[in-house]
């Protein structure tokens, strides 16, 4: 019965090992999404830098993997936002900056 027990235990670790290494790689939202981190200090940067444009209304709600409409403008982010988020665009909306994959228009990150 202990054996039957161990077994099934790394039968569960080894399946459950990937599983959990996953939840690290790919998009989401906050420090994770799209490799995508921001310092306190750079998240008041692009918070300040924001503020000074004109917010965007969106029709329908935007989440992480959204592919924003082609009327949407979609705008460079300053290379003092960091290397991690200098090569997406962005979106200013409702107080959240989204971060864009410039060439399929996607929302990999959301910075609220």
């Amino acid at each position: 019965m202990k054996s039957i027990l161990l077994a099934g235990v790394a039968a569960i670790a080894i399946v459950a090992a990937p599983l959990a290494n996953a939840q690290t790689v790919g998009v989401g939202v906050g420090p994770v999404g799209a490799g995508i981190d921001f310092s306190p200090e750079q998240r008041t940067i692009v918070r300040e830098y924001v503020k000074r444009e004109r917010p965007v209304t969106f029709r329908e709600q935007v989440t992480v993997g959204t592919t924003l409409p082609e009327d949407v403008e979609i705008r460079s982010a300053p290379a003092d936002w960091g290397p991690s988020a200098s090569k997406y665009r962005y979106v200013y909306s409702g107080d959240r900056v989204y971060f864009v994959e410039p060439d399929s228009r996607r929302v990999v990150h959301i910075l609220d």
